[in-house]
């Protein structure tokens, strides 16, 4: 069994981000997978609500791929999710259209790892600020999977960047043929954990 995967794409600054390219010349790659930019389709914000909701149903697993602005996501990805996850489709009584899909997300921090420690200036791990999107999962009924993330952005070489937009590939096509145990992921912090079982 396969899984189809829809990317919702959100950078307000892509021509000046070497990561998020390479990243997305990646995933555009992987057969099953979609790539939806929110800033190219929406520039003035003007977003579809019909329209993304059917997108939405044709998916198994939904990410939000995007860089890391003030511990939180970029505007236009925060207006979809307060459009587009509507009381009484996404979430209420009734609400039950995402039920047993999958979230995940994929950022980007220009911040190294180590500050984001308990010892480090942002005191807690990266994920804890993303905690408020592994709750608006929940209450959609749907499953997060720990993110890809990726730290310290400005200060990889070329090659490094490669290397994660390579590792990012690897994880599309392991998640869209079901060859990832989602189990096992529950327990990780970041899908990168796995990540090295996948480069033999």
């Amino acid at each position: 069994m396969s899984n189809k995967i829809l990317i919702l794409f959100a950078h307000p600054l892509l021509e000046k981000s070497r990561i998020h390219k390479a990243l997305i010349r990646r995933a555009r790659n992987v057969m099953g997978v979609h790539v939806h930019d929110l800033y190219e389709h929406y520039p003035i914000f003007n977003i579809d609500i019909h329209f993304e909701q059917k997108q939405l149903l044709k998916y198994d697993l939904i990410i939000w791929q995007h860089p890391v602005y003030w511990y939180s996501i970029p505007p236009l990805l925060k207006q979809w999710i307060d459009m587009v996850l509507e009381f009484g489709w996404a979430y209420g009584k009734d609400g039950n259209k995402l039920q047993d899909k999958y979230l995940m997300q994929v950022f980007s921090s220009g911040g190294p790892m180590h500050v984001y420690t308990e010892t480090g200036r942002n005191k807690r791990p990266l994920r804890e600020y993303m905690y408020c999107h592994e709750q608006t999962a929940s209450l959609c009924k749907m499953e997060y999977l720990p993110p890809f993330v990726i730290h310290g952005t400005h200060l990889l070489r070329d090659e490094q960047i490669e290397q994660e937009a390579i590792n990012y590939e690897r994880i599309l096509h392991q998640l869209v043929n079901s060859a990832i145990d989602m189990e096992e992921l529950k327990s990780m912090l970041y899908i990168n954990d796995w990540e090295p079982k996948i480069k033999k």
